[in-house]
């Protein structure tokens, strides 16, 4: 079986959202691309966009930790052009720091309008890793389903 190929997006700064997930996926089904590395170079910002283009999921992970709002937008933005292999979760608390007041409200308001455009969208990391252990799975199904009507 071919393994599913998963872009890490979301969150940086020292967030372990990568390494708690990994340790939660198949790797005989899951193949991820983590682009955080400790010198960030042109090099490394073209194959973040290699991956971002062509994995089979970009996944992105957000978190109280972030330092900025990036990760939002992207998602947003690949919510738009390729909902089918899109996927959000939002951590609300994470490493003793948490979203709250407006932080809050906007986090979740965002991850409605995302799952409006028909994104997979979950508050947990195990959730998320039992979705992407049986992604191929659920897109064979999904094939049928829409073969049959």
């Amino acid at each position: 079986m071919e393994k599913v190929k998963v872009f890490l997006g979301g969150t940086c700064a020292s967030s372990t959202w990568r390494e708690e997930l990994q340790g939660k996926l198949d790797p005989e089904r899951i193949e991820t691309f983590n682009p955080v590395v400790p010198n960030w170079t042109p090099e490394c910002q073209a194959e973040e966009d290699y991956h971002r283009e062509t994995d089979d999921i970009c996944l992105y992970v957000i978190t109280p930790e972030g330092e900025g709002f990036y990760s939002f937008v992207e998602v947003t933005d690949d919510s738009n052009k390729r909902p089918e292999s899109t996927v959000l979760c939002i951590l609300t608390e994470a490493n003793g720091k948490k979203f709250e007041g407006h932080m809050l409200k906007c986090a979740l308001k965002t991850a409605k309008l995302i799952a409006k455009n028909g994104v997979y969208v979950t508050d947990s990391l195990d959730e998320l890793a039992a979705y992407l252990n049986q992604y191929k799975k659920t897109q064979a199904q999904r094939t049928l389903e829409t073969k049959k009507n």
